[in-house]
């Protein structure tokens, strides 16, 4: 690396302009390799009796798929610390009284 070349730190903050859909999901499952964590987020809705005739035998629901998310395991203890920090101030907040998600970026 040569004598000129400089540092420069910045913010990544999420592009609020994008037309990305926001996908809801209410289960979240968690599984991993040594290398990433897989989020497997599904949409639970309530049980029709033709779901819960399939389930008797294996006792198994299947929950609609609605985003795969994989990180790199070298996230996952900071992505820990901002959601325990997250939930902490929600607890500290008082309610909200405005509808939608909150603006500011995910560490």
């Amino acid at each position: 690396m040569s004598a000129d070349k400089q540092q420069i730190n910045f913010t990544i903050v999420p592009d609020d302009d994008s037309d990305a859909p926001r996908t809801y999901a209410n289960f979240c499952a968690i599984a991993h390799t040594p290398f990433d964590v897989t989020l497997t987020f599904c949409e639970v809705m309530p049980l029709s009796q033709k779901d819960v005739e399939d389930a008797k035998s294996d006792r198994v629901v299947r929950a609609p798929v609605r985003a795969k998310i994989v990180l790199p395991m070298q996230f996952v203890p900071n992505l820990i610390t901002t959601l325990q920090e997250h939930v902490r101030a929600l607890g500290d907040a008082p309610p909200a009284t405005t509808s939608g998600p909150g603006k500011g970026p995910v560490h």
